[in-house]
């Protein structure tokens, strides 16, 4: 063997014998969480601050059992409170939950809680909650701004569906209640926008979107908590301890059969991103919108079977959509609920301060095609995102369309 080569030899050896040898740091923006947004997730997580005083935080592990009857044993929890989306996640700063942390186990969530504290001086804290499926090795995550720049704060009361399993999701169906908890404040005051929103600009359109002129508020007062409170009306809410605070919880409040379709007239809505102007012009002014989707369905793929199947595939993608990324707008109409339904779910997603990515497979590294959505500071979400529209997608946009057109896209 060539002896300038002996001790790279021996490094290579030394290195291969080492368990769990990394070359790359973990952080979590190199974490892919791509599993958050699968159609065949086995769990959803979700972590849910609660603010309790100056730097202190109640903070709420749910994971949803999304798989029938699983089993805790399959998989390993634990969570990290990081300083930045770059802090290397080493096992020092990583605390394992076990069957004794569970504050509740129900048939549908499994629920840890824990009391954390930030010091004054950390600018930047964020939660970061790993589920690990021995079985296979996916990788579950989810993380969530306690501390930082894009977050107003959070609020000091937390929301619980009857069962005082806190509400994990960003939606409730109008005429269903929920309980509200405070920390210290005796009554919460409701705010309620009945506002409906246009449908996004596609990708590749780079002007500006329509701002409405005028937002209509509702002033709904204070209520109690401790008791069921029932929101009646579509729209959204936002609930507050106190008023003049910067914090709040935002609630969209949908229709009864949500995140599923109402009926004909959403229908139309809703098939507009894989239409032309004009078929969905037709659509809109038809008077029998049954007999007018049923004709563009099998005008588009000219065989009865195929449209059943692209009926199904596009409308399950509406649901997920639904589910995934619901705001104060139904998630359907959300930038990254446009982009999923149409280019599917992505193959990887990786989170940082500023934005969210996603990518979709290509020929190699240069050629994966990215969609940038990009984190906007809001009182209303601290999760809020937008796309970074370019006229560099209109090939693959348009590509992807004529295939849901021809009933070849199914995920």
């Amino acid at each position: 063997m060539n002896r300038f080569l002996i001790p790279y030899f021996f490094f290579l050896l030394s290195v291969l014998s080492i368990p769990n040898f990394s070359f790359a740091q973990k952080t979590l923006s190199s974490t892919d969480q791509a599993l958050r947004y699968s159609l065949y997730s086995r769990l959803g997580l979700k972590i849910i601050p609660v603010k309790t005083g100056e730097g202190s935080f109640k903070v709420q592990f749910v994971v949803e059992k999304i798989e029938e009857n699983p089993a805790f044993t399959n998989f390993s929890f634990s969570f990290s409170i990081l300083n930045s989306y770059d802090q290397e996640i080493l096992p020092e700063i990583t605390t394992l939950l076990t069957q004794n942390d569970l504050k509740a186990d129900t048939e549908r969530h499994w629920i840890f809680e824990k009391s954390l504290e930030i010091p004054a001086t950390q600018e930047t804290a964020i939660a970061f909650l790993t589920v690990l499926d021995t079985r296979q090795g996916d990788e579950y995550v989810y993380h969530i701004d306690l501390k930082s720049s894009f977050v107003a704060g959070h609020p000091d009361f937390g929301a619980y569906y009857a069962n005082e399993v806190p509400f994990d999701q960003a939606y409730l169906n109008k005429e269903e209640s929920l309980m509200f908890k405070t920390v210290k404040s005796p009554s919460i005051h409701a705010f309620f926008y009945p506002m409906v929103f246009d449908v996004p600009f596609p990708p590749m359109e780079t002007r500006p979107a329509d701002i409405p002129k005028e937002l209509q508020v509702i002033n709904e007062g204070d209520f109690l908590p401790n008791l069921p409170k029932q929101l009646n009306d579509e729209g959204y809410y936002f609930f507050q301890t106190d008023t003049s605070a910067s914090t709040g919880l935002l609630l969209k409040t949908t229709h009864e059969s949500f995140p599923k379709v109402k009926d004909w007239e959403e229908m139309v809505q809703m098939v507009t991103y894989i239409s032309t102007r004009k078929e969905h012009e037709a659509l809109l002014l038809a008077e029998d919108k049954k007999k007018a989707l049923d004709e563009y369905w099998i005008t588009l793929t000219r065989n009865p079977e195929i449209a059943k199947e692209l009926i199904r595939n596009y409308f399950r993608m509406v649901e997920f959509a639904n589910i995934l990324f619901t705001d104060f707008k139904e998630g359907w109409k959300t930038d990254r609920g446009m982009v999923y339904m149409v280019m599917g779910p992505p193959r990887e997603v990786n989170f940082y301060l500023d934005r969210e990515v996603w990518s979709y497979a290509g020929m190699d590294e240069s050629s994966k095609i990215r969609f940038t959505f990009a984190r906007a500071k809001t009182l209303l979400s601290p999760h809020f995102y937008t796309l970074n529209r370019s006229r560099a997608y209109q090939p693959i946009w348009f590509k992807n369309i004529s295939q849901w057109r021809s009933g070849k896209m199914a995920f």
